[in-house]
């Protein structure tokens, strides 16, 4: 039997020097949770989920400018009469007030400034087709941080209630109620 040296084993090809090389690894979609990351709540809409119908929640960035922030940061916020809209192919909060910082200067921001949303093309064109053809609305539920500091708001697609919905809203809400207090007593 010949001697068999390190160079005669058959194993994997060297990549010729002349090829080329990939950019960058293959990219791995992040599996999506089906809550959000949120370390801190800034503002929440909870009139919202009396109103609506939620349907479907999603996470967009805000664009915000240092003093947004800032005041972001403190606690200060409302998104109680805001909404969203699709305006060409970007998403926009309309309506949202974020006061002045109070330590800010003459760079200071306007409150209700329309506010740009950080969404991908594909939930953009989500968005457009169903308010458009189904009659939807796009809500903000909340803003809040997330665990690497960024600020982010928790967007709704929900459709309207009527009277009658909202009257068995509190009365299913009246129920539980009243079921958790009869098992405290009983318990």
């Amino acid at each position: 039997m010949p001697f068999a040296g390190p160079l005669d084993k058959p194993g994997p090809a060297t990549p010729s020097p002349l090829a080329p090389m990939p950019l960058h690894a293959p990219a791995m979609a992040r599996p999506k949770s089906s809550t959000f990351d949120k370390t801190k709540v800034v503002a929440e809409n909870r009139r919202a989920r009396f109103d609506y119908f939620i349907e479907e929640t999603f996470e967009a960035g805000i664009a915000l400018s240092g003093t947004e922030v800032k005041s972001l940061r403190f606690g200060e916020g409302s998104i109680t009469e805001s909404y969203a809209e699709v305006r060409g192919n970007e998403c926009w909060l309309i309506n949202a007030n974020i006061p002045e910082f109070s330590h800010g200067n003459r760079f200071n921001h306007e409150p209700k400034r329309p506010r740009k949303l950080l969404l991908h093309a594909r939930e953009i064109e989500k968005f457009v087709g169903a308010v458009e053809r189904k009659g939807m609305t796009l809500v903000p539920l909340s803003v809040y941080f997330n665990s690497r500091g960024r600020a982010k708001v928790e967007l709704a697609l929900a459709k309207g209630k009527q009277t009658h919905d909202k009257r068995q809203t509190i009365k299913e809400r009246d129920w539980q109620r009243d079921k958790q207090r009869l098992l405290r007593e009983r318990g």
